[in-house]
């Protein structure tokens, strides 16, 4: 027993010093003074940078039928939802969409508050002209652009705001214009009536729209032009009506037209200074029942007659003097499908020395309106770009003719 207790006195000794061995050892020397508990990124983060973006706290006043992005705060999308009425719009809404829906109606009460609303597109939806309460597009005196077309209207919507810029009514069925439909649009600027119905346009309602430069009423009954139009005007569109004269001197006061088109009509004759215009680039009266052709403005480019019945393109008339100074600007003439027989003059180049391009294709027998093809009456000469082109067609065995064919686009939309 004795012998145990000493055994195990030795024991604690040892192991008291082992375990002290460690007390007085310098971990610094061996490792590095220890590291802080802060984690400090590599990257370095500045707060509150003003980047110029105003932050915009997400709105919960958006109707749970639309879209409220909040990078466009003042901008709601309800466009495509088979929606039936309008609904509730937030009064802080500058941008609305609601076009490609079932909507037949439009009421004051889903504006209530609504005052700063720029732009409206109701296109493409099932509104009839006794379902617009009256006044409410009023109500909207920053209005700038409002979008009608592709509807069940029968009659233009009034009245409309002062601010109004820009409104589109075409493809609708409206069958008259009134004197007091466009009343006080002072700002208006483009006014689309274009496949509509529409027979007959009142008094001097578009002489009084002072800031109009752009009408389209193509595609309706219109049996005569309107009354008078606004000296502001410059694009002038009345394809596919059925308009059978021009009035002498009609066209005289219209001093900025730059753009007449009256193709698919029943013009007969036109008087000779009928369209000298100082301005005036693009006339395009193809597919009428012309039989003369008229005075050519200088500043004129592009000519389209063609689908009449002119049998002699009589170029005296069409350019009596020549000015070496201020040349005749004519580039392109279409007059394929009329009932020329003689070649046309080679003075038409001297006269025109800006012509690029004169489409003859085929012209009408006498006793029909059945076309048949008749032979250039005269060469048209390719440009040093055009001779590759000519060798490589030939090289295939294709056939390059004199005179060039396109589409017949009357109705392509104005780009500008």
């Amino acid at each position: 027993m004795g012998t145990l207790n000493t055994l195990l006195v030795v024991v604690l000794l040892f192991g008291t010093r082992g375990f002290c061995q460690y007390e007085d050892y310098d971990y610094d020397s061996e490792y590095g003074p220890e590291r802080d508990n802060d984690f400090h990124s590599p990257i370095q983060f500045t707060h509150n940078i003003d980047y110029g973006v105003p932050y915009v706290q997400y709105s919960t006043d958006c109707a749970r039928e639309c879209l409220c992005p909040p990078t466009f705060p003042m901008t709601i999308y309800c466009d495509h939802r088979r929606l039936k009425v309008i609904p509730q719009i937030p009064s802080r809404i500058q941008q609305l969409y609601l076009q490609f829906n079932d909507i037949d109606s439009v009421k004051a009460k889903s504006f209530i508050n609504v005052t700063v609303l720029k732009e409206i597109n109701l296109s493409h939806n099932k509104i009839t002209s006794n379902k617009i309460e009256v006044g409410v597009f009023a109500k909207f005196p920053h209005l700038v652009q409002l979008y009608l077309h592709h509807n069940q209207l029968d009659e233009i919507p009034s009245p409309l705001p002062s601010s109004a810029e820009r409104i589109f009514l075409n493809f609708n069925k409206i069958t008259k214009v009134k004197e007091h439909d466009l009343q006080g649009l002072v700002n208006l600027t483009m006014l689309d009536l274009c496949n509509n119905h529409i027979e007959a346009i009142q008094g001097k309602t578009l002489a009084r729209l002072k800031n109009l430069m752009q009408v389209n009423i193509c595609n309706n009954n219109l049996k005569s032009l309107p009354a008078t139009l606004p000296p502001s005007l410059m694009y002038l569109s009345l394809e596919n009506n059925s308009i059978s004269r021009i009035p002498e001197d009609y066209f005289t006061k219209l001093q900025n037209l730059i753009a007449i088109r009256m193709s698919h009509n029943n013009l007969e004759e036109v008087t000779m200074k009928a369209f000298n215009l100082p301005n005036l680039v693009e006339l395009n009266l193809g597919h009428n029942k012309l039989q003369n052709v008229f005075y050519v403005p200088r500043s004129l480019e592009h000519l389209y007659l063609q689908d009449n019945e002119v049998e002699i393109l009589n170029i005296t008339v069409m350019c009596p003097v020549m000015d070496p100074i201020y040349p005749n600007r004519l580039t392109y003439l279409r007059v394929e499908q009329n009932k020329l027989k003689a070649p046309i003059s080679t003075y038409a180049f001297l006269c025109f020395p800006h012509m690029q391009s004169i489409y003859y294709g085929e012209q009408k027998q006498d006793g029909g309106d059945n076309p048949q093809l008749r032979p250039p009456m005269f060469p048209q000469f390719p440009g040093p770009d055009e001779e590759e082109e000519e060798d490589e067609r030939e090289a295939a065995g294709e056939y390059h003719g004199h005179w060039h064919e396109e589409e017949d686009n009357d109705f392509d939309d104005y780009t500008y």
